[in-house]
């Protein structure tokens, strides 16, 4: 892992073109291996739903990662227990950006007294969520514009999280 100089920070509405682009750069790069072209733009179309992103830097808790004036990652939690969107930079992969947005978020969770963090994971995202001591409670299919996707519903039990990092 190379040295991580990052900052961890709210997100703002003005971050939204940023937070759109990285979010189409990396489902089209990082998740080739694990969906199609069809699926792929399917699944990077709802950047058209420009209403559910704003809807999304307001009202839900989004942490984003920067490296010097870059966003190179962002991750939102609605509720304080539900991870909708995690998205790491393509060149960022396996550098520990990932890591130091999840830390920051379930922190976030615990502060507000939840129990448990929730979860749609993409095949492409359930590896690392697996690392970070999330399981698989079912696999779904999603259908978005008739266009059949794979993800996984996937729990995370926050009290195990406490105990297991206080030692």
């Amino acid at each position: 892992m190379t040295g991580l100089n990052i900052t961890i920070r709210y997100g703002q509405p003005s971050d939204l073109n940023e937070l759109q682009q990285l979010f189409v750069d990396t489902i089209k790069t990082v998740c080739k291996a694990d969906y199609n072209d069809q699926q792929i733009n399917v699944w990077t179309s709802s950047i058209d739903n420009k209403q559910r992103w704003l809807d999304i830097i307001e009202n839900q808790l989004l942490l984003v990662a920067q490296e010097k004036d870059k966003v190179v990652g962002f991750c939102s939690l609605d509720n304080y227990n539900y991870i909708d969107l995690f998205y790491v930079h393509k060149d960022k992969q396996g550098q520990g950006v990932a890591r130091q947005l999840y830390q920051d978020i379930e922190s976030e969770a615990i502060k507000n007294g939840q129990k448990q963090l929730i979860s749609d994971v993409s095949i492409t995202a359930r590896p690392f969520f697996e690392k970070v001591g999330f399981t698989v409670l079912s696999k779904q299919t999603v259908i978005r514009q008739e266009v059949e996707l794979t993800n996984y519903k996937m729990t995370k039990d926050l009290k195990i999280a406490r105990t297991a990092n206080t030692g």
